[in-house]
Formats: C-alpha cells, structure tokens, sequence
C-alpha cells in the first residue's frame, strides 16, 4: 500500500490573521451571489484590496468554502441566518473552527505546530519552528513560514511580546481558547491540559468527522493520532476521560470499554451527518 503524499501550503494570508467578524462578512458576501473577483469586492467588503484576498484565504483555510469557493454545509451551519452562531459568540464554535484549521491543512503551519511540533518541543521559539519545518518539508521557504508563524501567534495570543494585554491582539479568532501562552519575549508553549471550555459534543463532533476512526476507538489512538482530540486540543487524558464518561451518560450509543488493559470508546451506530450532533 501506497501511502499518499502529504501537500503542504503556506502563505496566502496577505500577512493578516483572521479577525473576528471576517468570516461572517466573506460568508454573506458570497451567499449574495458575489464573488471575491468582482470589480467592487473591495466597496462592498469596506476593506482593502489585500484583506479581501485574505477574508477568501480565511474561508478556505477554516474549511468553509467547498471545491467551488462557495460555502458548504460546516458554513451554513455556524453562519446561515438562524445557525448555530452566526457572530461566533460560542466557544464551541471556536473550537469547532480551531478543529477544521488544523484538520484541514490548507494553511499548514496549523496541522503542522498541533499534529507534530509542540510534542517534539513544549517551549519553542519561531526559529525553532523554521528549522522544523527545514527538515520536515522539501523545498521550503523560511522567510515564508516566518511569516506564517508570526500570524499564527497573532491568531492565538491574547497578550503581546511584552506581556501586557494588547487591543489589538483580542482581534486574533482564537486567541479566547487560550492555547497558546507566552513564556517569555520569544518564548511560547502549549501545554497539555484540561480545556474547560471544550464541551463533550465539541469533542464527538471532531470523533465523528475523522474518516480515520471506525466503530471502536483505542484511547491511544485518540489522544496521540494524527487531527485527534489529544493532538488538535492538546488537552489532558484527564480531561479527554472526563469527557468521554459524560458522552456515556448522554448517549446510549456510545460506550467506553475499559477491560484486561483494553482502553476503547465503542459506537453502536453512528449519525450520518456528525453536525446534526448539536440540533
């Protein structure tokens, strides 16, 4: 068997991290019928020229845009009128979009940070991060993952370089999750831990999705697996077990097994579609 060639990407961003209401504001645009090449897309956005290529960057790194740059059903469920959280007001969905970030690798220095990098380093600087992604992609531009790692601090701090609360970092999407922390001027970690505002129906959501996963998961395969809870959240076995026993009590269709050194969370049958979880 063939394993297939991983794609990495980097770039696009135009050098902006996604603000908060940026995703709203490209998903409304294009249910109008618009499209980001229309001659007025920078009037009718209210933003400039490089940012209307960033909010269509955004859209497709978040996995919100399908094969023909329209929103598909992960769009219309958070942001149609009457979805689930059209301003993003809920932490799930953060989560949910910090899931498909990652998950989706469009933007890769995301799938590549949560997946491998901050296990081989906990505490890490960007030129560690350079000399990672030297070694772990073939024909790399530094200066261009430089450039990805600074927007992705941007996305995820919520304080600056010095320490102190900065206005303009709250503008990052997800710096409310709390991932990422400053050690020091330089310096960031991301600790494995319990994440609080990670609901039991964010975390089957993310179960459900992964093709990888069939009937019966192994509690290894779940907190160390390529886009699992354990790698994407980086969150505690703890947590992830705490979690789990919840989903037990509140579905009749999941079950965790834990019996002569097995460790398994086990589906008697599945939803088709994993969304339909939080109707």
């Amino acid at each position: 068997m063939i394993t297939p060639t991983i794609k990495f990407t980097f770039s696009g961003h135009e050098s902006f991290h996604c603000r908060q209401l940026w995703l709203k504001k490209g998903y409304d645009y294009l249910q109008s019928g618009r499209s980001f090449t229309d001659a007025d897309a920078v009037v009718t956005l209210g933003v400039g020229k490089n940012m209307v290529t960033s909010i269509k960057f955004w859209l497709k790194a978040f996995d919100l845009l399908g094969e023909d740059d329209r929103p598909n059903e992960f769009a219309h469920f958070l942001f149609r009128q009457g979805g689930f959280d059209p301003f993003l007001e809920d932490d799930q969905s953060l989560w949910l979009l910090h899931y498909h970030l990652v998950k989706n690798n469009f933007s890769s220095v995301y799938s590549l940070i949560f997946n491998e990098f901050r296990k081989e380093k906990v505490q890490f600087s960007k030129e560690q991060f350079q000399a990672f992604a030297l070694r772990r992609v073939e024909n790399i531009n530094l200066k261009t993952v430089a450039d990805d790692f600074d927007v992705f601090k941007k996305m995820y701090l919520n304080k600056s370089e010095d320490g102190k609360v900065s206005e303009d970092s709250f503008l990052g999407l997800l710096a409310d999750l709390q991932l990422l922390k400053l050690q020091q001027k330089g310096i960031y970690y991301i600790n494995q831990t319990e994440r609080p505002t990670l609901t039991p129906k964010v975390l089957l959501y993310t179960i459900l999705d992964n093709e990888r996963y069939g009937y019966s998961v192994s509690m290894q395969s779940l907190e160390n697996d390529e886009d699992s809870p354990g790698s994407v959240f980086a969150m505690s076995r703890q947590d992830l077990l705490d979690k789990i026993e919840l989903l037990t009590a509140m579905y009749d269709w999941i079950t965790y097994n834990d019996q002569a050194g097995v460790k398994e969370l086990q589906f008697k049958h599945k939803p088709s579609d994993p969304l339909s979880i939080f109707n």
